[in-house]
Order: structure tokens, then C-alpha cells, then sequence
């Protein structure tokens, strides 16, 4: 059995043609989300992170301009229909920096969107992680979802 935290090989690539693939995406993500589920984004410099965050925010209902990568305040909360938590992990000590900033409290009662998620793996609820991996090559994004244990996902881009 794998760990709790690894992408499953059965997760599909889904491909992100251009951006309003990847707002689908994330439109897709905030209707299957729930306050006090973690998603975990992952991938290089460039392969999306925050504009699917600022896609997923907008669909949460919340303000879209307002999302910006939090690389150097490492923590933005945007309030909407749900709350949402942002946090960029790159700049992070390790798991423990996570408690650190009080991600826990604001987490229990939004969606949460943790950047550079491998960094500070262990300190996400593994319950309730989404696990989002990211890439671009040949001019397009690709992602690969996983659910929480005991949770589905059954997006299809070309019918989304």
C-alpha cells in the first residue's frame, strides 16, 4: 500500500491547454473542496501554482485580482463564499515552520492551498489532502490530481 501522501500512478495527466483549462480545473477543485481540506500544489517555477490558486479563489467567491504568490509573506487568506488560506512553502524552514505561521487555526475552517507543498508534507492531514502535481513542457500544463483517501475525482477536461 503506498503512503498516505503519494500521487498514485491510476491519477490521469490532465492536459492544460491554456488558461481556460486550467480555470475549469480549478473551478472543478472548488466544488469538490471543503473547509478544512488541504490541497497540496506542486511542480516547477512557471507551471501554474497561484493562477490555478487565483481561478480556485474566484470559484470559492472570492476576489481573483486579489491573489498574488505569497513568496515573501509565506501566508494570504482571502475571504469569499468559503474562506480560502494560501500559503507559499518554498521560503520554509520545514514542516514545523508551518505551525509556526498559526496554518492550522486558519486552515480548519477554509480550503487551503499550500505551494511547494513537498516541503512541508508531513505537517498536511493526510485525511484531507488533495494532491495537485503540476508541470508545463512542449508550450502547455499538464496536472495530476489525487483525492483524499476515501474521496473520488472524476474530472474530464474535454467535457468540463
Amino acid at each position: 500500500m503506498p503512503p498516505a501522501h503519494s500521487i498514485t500512478p491510476a491519477s490521469p495527466v490532465i492536459i492544460l491547454a491554456d488558461l481556460a483549462a486550467v480555470a475549469r480545473l480549478a473551478q472543478a477543485l472548488a466544488a469538490e473542496t471543503e473547509p478544512g481540506d488541504v490541497v497540496a500544489l506542486d511542480g516547477p517555477l512557471g507551471a501554474g501554482k497561484t493562477t490555478l490558486v487565483r481561478f480556485a479563489v474566484a470559484a470559492l467567491g472570492g476576489e481573483a485580482e486579489q491573489v498574488q504568490s505569497p513568496t515573501f509573506t509565506l501566508l494570504h487568506q482571502y475571504h469569499g463564499r468559503v474562506p480560502v488560506v494560501h500559503v507559499d512553502a518554498y521560503r520554509l524552514a520545514g514542516p514545523d515552520a508551518l505551525a509556526g505561521l498559526g496554518f492550522d487555526e486558519l486552515a480548519e475552517n477554509a480550503v487551503a492551498f499550500v505551494e511547494w507543498a513537498e516541503r512541508v508534507l508531513p505537517a498536511l492531514p493526510a485525511d484531507r489532502l488533495w494532491r495537485v502535481a503540476l508541470a508545463h513542457a512542449d508550450g502547455h500544463r499538464s496536472a495530476v490530481v489525487t483525492p483524499p483517501p476515501g474521496r473520488t475525482w472524476a474530472f474530464h477536461a474535454e467535457t468540463q
